[in-house]
């Protein structure tokens, strides 16, 4: 029987503006993905002043990169999209892979990583969740206890930021939580890895948003620790193992953010979709 699923339209306009002292080379990750349940239906992307630009996919992620130069001065990049997401909706009885069934291609998501430190971690992740009966309910658990004993508070945290200094402060942002619970999966031997996408909530300001997939019963399931936006609703830009991979920007040069504005606007509610009946 196929899961159930949910259906939804949702709008993206984003703003992002830089003042350079100087010449700056961008990479961008800021287009949503095509595929992997998400369908573009409509999108542009456009810069002031008018810039050239050129566009490439690194096909095992999805993740699509916008390169560029820019000359000194003020600068700003505008993406807009009409996505349409098809949801599957989580199996709570899901088990998880023992870790010689796990595919080859995605053992590197249960090695520690430069801000998910699993290996460091791990005694204290046996102590946490290591009795919980393996499965859907132990990824929820570790969600419910990040959630329960983590702080969101913004400014608590910076870009080297990693889960060992989450998990000792107890405080951050969406990036920490997701970090921490990834860190926790692997170092269970639940593969995990870092979405960074767009999402509505009503606080803080709008900003990319970071959550995390698990692979048990054999797919990936979306998890969002913080709780601060309906998982269902994530539009996915960009996926790895942890921070590194995801930037939203990436910049060579004198460049200074001065504004941000990622807008997610839900056009069709959530539908609910049943699994068809086996006949």
């Amino acid at each position: 029987m196929n899961p159930a699923t949910l259906n939804s339209r949702i709008q993206i306009d984003t703003t992002l503006d830089y003042e350079l002292a100087g010449a700056c080379d961008f990479v961008f990750m800021v287009q949503a993905t095509a595929g992997m349940g998400q369908t573009l239906v409509e999108e542009q992307l456009a810069t002031v002043p008018p810039t050239p630009w050129r566009s490439y996919t690194h096909a095992p992620t999805g993740n699509r990169f916008v390169r560029l130069q820019a000359a000194p001065g003020p600068f700003r990049l505008s993406y807009h999209a009409l996505v349409d997401k098809v949801h599957e909706v989580a199996d709570t009885n899901a088990l998880e892979v023992p870790v010689h069934d796990i595919p080859d291609e995605l053992l590197r998501f249960l090695m520690p990583t430069r801000y998910c430190e699993s290996d460091l971690l791990a005694p204290d992740a046996l102590s946490l969740f290591g009795a919980l009966p393996p499965g859907h309910g132990r990824v929820q658990a570790i969600c419910d206890w990040v959630h329960g004993n983590v702080t969101y508070r913004i400014g608590s945290t910076v870009a080297t930021t990693t889960a060992r200094d989450v998990y000792a402060q107890r405080a951050g942002v969406c990036r920490d939580f997701a970090h921490l619970a990834v860190t926790f999966c692997r170092a269970l031997n639940i593969p995990a890895r870092l979405v960074c996408g767009y999402a509505h909530f009503d606080e803080p300001p709008p900003d990319f948003h970071a959550v995390f997939e698990a692979w048990i019963g054999g797919r990936w399931v979306l998890f969002d620790p913080s709780g601060m936006a309906p998982v269902s609703q994530v539009v996915r830009v960009a996926t790895g193992r942890d921070a590194k991979d995801v930037a939203f920007a990436t910049i060579f040069g004198p460049a200074r953010m001065v504004a941000m504005s990622p807008e997610t606007v839900l056009v069709q509610p959530a539908a609910q979709r049943p699994s068809p009946a086996l006949v």
